[in-house]
């Protein structure tokens, strides 16, 4: 299973930007889709995620309110739509897919079995 994040870029503070993540070849059961953030010198957190069967959405506090995650399930992708980006946003994105075996929007790095190889957000104030 391979996933592909896209979408990142170079913004002021206050401006939006959408990533996308999408996977090819042959599908697969997964619970989650989710979206995590490495900041330089900082550990890898959790942003938002989305239950793949019923659109059912988990968001870190830092960015419930602003971020908003989705998914088109036929065309396997999902999104986050990033509003009101300030410079603590400035990341490296990454996208992750659970198994099937959960209930509820996951949010533990732990879970997530696949990943992306992430994108980059510069947020310029």
């Amino acid at each position: 299973v391979q996933l592909q994040a896209s979408g990142g870029g170079l913004v002021l503070a206050g401006e939006s930007l959408r990533l996308s993540c999408t996977t090819s070849g042959r599908p697969f059961a997964s619970n989650s889709w989710g979206w995590f953030r490495q900041a330089r010198g900082k550990e890898r957190e959790f942003v938002a995620s989305i239950q793949w069967r019923n659109g059912v959405t988990r968001y870190a506090a830092s960015v419930k309110g602003r971020f908003i995650i989705s998914r088109d399930n036929p065309k396997n992708t999902m999104f986050l739509q990033m509003n009101t980006l300030q410079p603590d946003d400035t990341a490296t994105y990454y996208c992750a897919a659970t198994g099937p075996a959960y209930s509820g929007p996951n949010y533990r790095q732990s879970e997530f079995l696949y990943w992306g190889q992430g994108t980059q957000v510069t947020v310029s104030s």
